[in-house]
């Protein structure tokens, strides 16, 4: 039996949380956590970019993208819950936002 708001009862349900949209959200933070930290780290180097640095954003966006292909894939399964992959869809096009105004300014 499971508490739910502090009553006993049970859950009749026959949804699972999808692997694929849980693995999409860990990509999902994996390469925005990237990102903020490419950028924290070329802040701290007075706007001075190392190659590395956008060698980490270019592997975000990869990532990124791959979590966006998961998260949508995901979404496409039946009876589940949508959290996983709604969150790992939002974070993953962020990411590929951030990451192509990053190299957008990179090259201008």
């Amino acid at each position: 039996m499971f508490r739910i708001f502090g009553k006993e009862g049970y859950i009749f349900t026959d949804k699972k949380n999808p692997k694929w949209g849980i693995m999409s959200t860990i990509l999902g933070l994996v390469a925005g956590a990237s990102i903020c930290l490419a950028i924290h780290r070329t802040y701290l180097n007075k706007g001075e970019a190392l190659m590395q640095y956008g060698a980490v954003v270019l592997l975000a966006l990869v990532y990124a993208v791959a979590g966006l292909v998961l998260g949508i894939r995901s979404l496409m399964e039946k009876d589940i819950f949508r959290i996983f992959p709604v969150i790992g869809i939002f974070l993953n096009v962020l990411t590929v936002i951030a990451s192509g105004i990053i190299l957008y300014l990179g090259v201008v």
